[in-house]
């Protein structure tokens, strides 16, 4: 029977190692602050938003909740974020995406102080990556790195097939495997053979955006497989990207849905908060 990667616990055990440094920080007198920015109430985005909240109350990090309403400009959302650039208190910017057609995405994520942007979506903070220079790293990506190696998964030599290739998931998923000097192939919906090349991970990482579109067709005996899509089934129950009854007796470890990735984007989240404290 595969073992169950536990996001739960990895999380929980990631902020508790974040609420002592935050102690540890306010006894010197550094104090943190994250800025949440969301414009309009898509539900999935408050339902975010609550949980990064939360997160910060939780470590010790105050929050500061700015609810813009839908018909906001992108010149307001702009002159919002430039005040909380030159705020000293803030040390983290966020901007719960999407955001709403009259606004450009890319604009607003390059507004935002490289410094600040603890959502590691900037192109300077990209850049660092590739370039192997310190900088944030995208969450989803970090926590999949961080699953792995708390669940005592070795990642060193192995050959990591990434299916997906997103600016906030696939691509920087693909250049951290690297950095921990796994043999990267990136997969995706031009691929040719897809099945085949996702055969051949010794890990195999998922972020297509299609419920239960990998089974066991595209999986091989001894596997490590990290699922990142989150969706409703017909039933509306929480899936993933993967059919996660069809690959259970086939695979050395997985992620479940719901349980699994998710709750790891908000503990680097907050990791990153606490390193923007000493930067």
């Amino acid at each position: 029977m595969a073992n169950l990667i536990d996001g739960k616990r990895i999380s929980q055990e990631i902020k508790e190692e974040l609420k002592t440094r935050v102690e540890q920080l306010k006894a010197q007198g550094i104090n943190g602050c994250l800025a949440v920015i969301q414009v309009g109430a898509d539900p999935a985005s408050s339902v975010y938003v609550r949980n990064k909240k939360r997160a910060c109350a939780y470590i010790g990090i105050e929050s500061r909740s700015y609810e813009l309403a839908e018909e906001t400009t992108e010149e307001e959302l702009l002159s919002l974020i430039g005040k909380l650039n030159a705020d000293p208190d803030v040390n983290g910017i966020l901007v719960q995406l999407p955001v709403p057609a009259q606004i450009n995405e890319s604009k607003i994520i390059r507004a935002i102080s490289p410094a600040k942007d603890v959502d590691g979506f900037h192109p300077q903070n990209v850049g660092a990556l590739v370039s192997g220079l310190p900088g944030y790293v995208s969450c989803t990506p970090a926590g999949v790195i961080q699953l792995l190696k708390r669940s005592g998964i070795s990642i060193e030599g192995k050959h990591c097939v990434v299916a997906g290739r997103s600016n906030i998931v696939g691509k920087p998923m693909s250049l951290l495997m690297l950095r921990e000097n796994a043999t990267v192939t990136i997969a995706h919906s031009k691929t040719k053979c897809l099945r085949e090349v996702c055969r051949q991970a010794d890990i195999l990482i998922v972020a297509v955006g299609k419920p239960k579109m990998f089974d066991a067709s595209y999986i091989k005996e001894g596997a490590v497989v990290i699922d990142v899509g989150i969706h409703r089934d017909a039933e509306n129950n929480l899936c993933g990207d993967v059919d996660f009854d069809s690959v259970l007796t086939q695979v050395e470890a997985i992620t479940p849905v719901p349980g699994g990735v998710g709750p790891m984007t908000i503990a680097m989240l907050m990791n990153n908060c606490v390193e923007a404290l000493t930067r």
